[in-house]
């Protein structure tokens, strides 16, 4: 397929899943969110661990297609309140409304960064965490049965800028990837992203949360029922307790990837109600 062809595609596929979501929601979509005329809020989309920015790539196309200025910046994966901080200073660059977007561990980062920014005016959480205060990755994830992830971890150390080395990363076995992360991709592709990933400090998958801006911004959910990494009971929880606007989709974790459209539809369906 030729990435004109493809382009197409993507954009014919969003149209029947945004038409599909809002429908559902009782919401219509506005006739500029499907043009490029008008102004429209910036789009920021927050990567978790073992992935990198990439991950949103056809995200990125269809929201550009329809207008949106797209930003998906490093999530440097090191610790919460470091991560957070990293993406509020990029929100800080913004002028204008922000839709803040996060898959899986990138949920907390959004969950925190968002704090202090009124122009955020929504959140989407993907495959994602939306921890309230004090809860860490790790506790979410072993609150609820169905994860993966623990058996698939392989532990490297890296040496901390103090000179010590007892910082700890956890990445994916390259054996497991597919099956844990990605298993509704293709086998070459979970190949590739099981030698690029980006890997998540222990740090940052233990550090408890701060105050969550769910509470008084707006949110989304879109739930991966085949989720190996956040169980999807786990999901439900968050996303009930946060108060959000919820889907459920049969996908593995990445939905981002093996589902563009529809997660992009969150996104049309989130700007559809707070513009």
């Amino acid at each position: 397929m030729t990435p004109l062809r493809r382009v197409g595609h993507l954009l014919g596929t969003l149209v029947t899943s945004c038409a599909l979501i809002l429908s559902l929601s009782g919401a219509t979509v506005p006739a500029s969110a499907t043009t490029t005329s008008g102004a429209k809020p910036t789009v920021v989309l927050v990567h978790g661990a073992f992935a990198d920015a990439s991950g949103f790539n056809d995200m990125i196309t269809m929201l550009g297609a329809a207008g949106f200025p797209v930003i998906a910046p490093a999530n440097p994966l090191r610790d919460v309140a470091g991560d957070a901080a990293y993406v509020s200073s990029v929100l800080d660059t913004i002028t204008g409304p922000v839709i803040l977007v996060g898959h899986s561990y990138g949920g907390i980062v959004i969950t925190n960064a968002a704090r202090g920014h009124d122009n955020v005016k929504a959140l989407v959480y993907l495959g994602a965490f939306a921890p309230d205060q004090g809860e860490s990755a790790l506790q979410l994830t072993g609150q609820f049965p169905g994860s993966k992830l623990g058996e698939a971890l392989l532990a490297r150390h890296y040496p901390l800028p103090d000179g010590t080395k007892n910082g700890v990363d956890g990445y994916i076995t390259a054996d497991k990837f597919r099956e844990v992360f990605a298993a509704d991709l293709p086998a070459y592709k979970t190949r590739q992203m099981a030698a690029t990933q980006r890997p998540g400090s222990v740090t940052g998958l233990s550090d408890g949360s701060g105050e969550p801006a769910w509470k008084t911004i707006p949110s989304w959910y879109l739930i991966p029922a085949q989720d190996n990494v956040i169980p999807p009971a786990a999901q439900r929880f968050m996303a009930e307790r946060a108060g959000s606007k919820v889907r459920e989709i049969n996908s593995s974790h990445v939905v981002m990837m093996s589902h563009p459209a529809a997660a992009t539809a969150v996104v049309l369906s989130a700007y559809a109600t707070t513009r």
